[in-house]
């Protein structure tokens, strides 16, 4: 462990980096869930109908049909034979994350994102406890419940709670109600389970994390050699029983964060000062060693 005084989280990034380069996944990843939302808003609130519909299902340009494979999943459990339109949006949707990283879709795309993000920033300035943390199992049994009660009720379950679709749903129609919901995310993220609903309870994130399980794109601590054990990257990963496998691993043990898990967010990747973390492809093992120095070479240097 590091002896050297203890900076706030992410400081010694920023001095060494500048808070630019400190920050830069964090500012992509709001710009690209931004892009995303206002793609979808365009139409209702401009007139620009680039895109139709929501995260749930759409159509851009008019051609290309999306569908969240997790929705075409529960109606056809539901009893409703879906469109071949629809069951192509879902494949396309489930190649692109299979390929990239299922979770990606939690911190680049998700727009409750932003607000369990700001409910630990709010969390950790105000110090409260960690709180009550369910299995991380949770979300997988609510993921299987909502695919029963589909198949029960013949309805798509969980988008009849869905709080990003009634988000989406509100900001085009009035929100209403829909605050409330959001609310009670944010005070559950806040005062109940810090990073909760992402963490343990979020059935989506849990079937985009199962998708993404063989993805190619990966986070990489390949210079952990370098690591001056300073805690910030555990500070920060919204999913931290991610990283030890991959940062404290031996000679000979992979580097990469395998884990679906991971929601390469890159937020490890910003605040590391001493760049530890790199986004790689899952084939690439490399990893930094520590360079051995013979009794030989130390002799040869003195002389």
């Amino acid at each position: 462990m590091s002896s050297k005084t203890r900076l706030p989280v992410g400081q010694e990034a920023i001095q060494v980096k500048g808070w630019l380069r400190a920050h830069r996944f964090l500012l992509l990843r709001r710009l690209s869930q931004t892009f995303f939302l206002l793609l979808f808003l365009l139409g209702p609130w401009f007139g620009v109908w680039w895109v139709t519909g929501t995260l749930a299902s759409s159509r851009t340009f008019d051609l290309l049909p999306l569908t969240d494979p997790f929705v075409l999943l529960q109606s056809v459990l539901a009893g409703h034979l879906p469109e071949l339109t629809a069951l192509a949006g879902a494949l396309i949707v489930l190649a692109v994350y299979a390929l990239i990283g299922g979770r990606v879709y939690c911190s680049w795309v998700c727009p409750i994102n932003p607000v369990t993000d700001a409910a630990y920033w709010l969390h950790d300035r105000l110090g409260l406890q960690k709180g009550w943390q369910p299995k991380r199992s949770t979300r997988y049994w609510l993921l299987g419940t909502a695919l029963v009660v589909s198949a029960l009720t013949g309805t798509i379950a969980w988008e009849l709670i869905n709080p990003i679709t009634m988000l989406h749903r509100g900001l085009v129609f009035g929100m209403g109600f829909v605050w409330a919901l959001v609310a009670a995310v944010f005070i559950f993220d806040l005062a109940v389970s810090r990073r909760g609903w992402c963490g343990h309870v979020c059935p989506v994130g849990a079937f985009y994390g199962l998708a993404g399980t063989k993805s190619m794109l990966r986070v990489s601590a390949a210079n952990r050699i370098d690591c001056d054990d300073c805690m910030d990257c555990y500070a920060v990963c919204p999913e931290n029983h991610v990283i030890s496998p991959a940062l404290k691993g031996k000679d000979g043990d992979t580097p990469l964060i395998l884990s679906p898990d991971c929601t390469n967010c890159g937020r490890c990747i910003d605040v590391c000062s001493v760049d530890v973390f790199a986004f790689t492809h899952r084939y690439d093992n490399r990893a930094k060693k520590a360079v051995s120095v013979t009794v030989d070479t130390v002799d040869e240097q003195a002389a």
